[in-house]
């Protein structure tokens, strides 16, 4: 069984394309293309299933046309709209890249750099405006800045940030 800590979240299926079962699959983080995998996996239900690639081409920066195994019909890929796409950390480890993706970041620890003390764990990354945000288990928002971020341990999963003071204090 696929564990939630295994994996994390690269998009989201949108509709149906065409009449063979192809699917479009809006995505944060092309990881599926940089690295060698045959499968994504999809939460159903609340459990995450493979679902292997037959092929997939890119309509444009955040958008890919996917063809899965078994899914051969418009009315069967449409079942998927909406469905979450995650892809597997240990996979992804592999990325021969040294950069990390923000949808990589979430799972991981956050640190306080100044006083060392844990802040909490990242739940999500909001991307949506030009001041990224961690958001937090808890609902805090730390900033996700490039310049705060002061170290990245990706064997124990924590990242260390620079937090503006009075931000813990919202």
């Amino acid at each position: 069984m696929i564990k939630e800590e295994e994996v994390y979240k690269i998009g989201k299926l949108g509709k149906a394309h065409g009449v063979k079962g192809e699917i479009q699959l809006q995505f944060d983080d092309d990881v599926f293309d940089r690295v060698e995998a045959e499968y994504l996996i999809l939460r159903l239900d609340g459990i995450m299933v493979p679902f292997f690639m037959e092929e997939y081409r890119f309509k444009s920066d955040e958008v890919a046309l996917v063809k899965f195994e078994g899914i051969d019909t418009q009315e069967r890929a449409r079942q998927l709209t909406g469905t979450e796409v995650f892809f597997p950390r240990e996979l992804a480890d592999g990325d021969e890249s040294d950069e990390l993706s923000y949808a990589q970041l979430v799972g991981f620890t956050l640190v306080n750099d100044a006083d060392s003390k844990e802040v909490g764990t990242i739940a999500f990354i909001d991307e949506q405006t030009m001041n990224i945000m961690f958001e937090m288990e808890n609902g805090t928002l730390i900033p996700a800045s490039e310049e705060l971020i002061t170290d990245i341990d990706t064997e124990n999963k924590k990242i260390t940030v620079d937090i503006p003071q009075g931000i813990l204090d919202l």
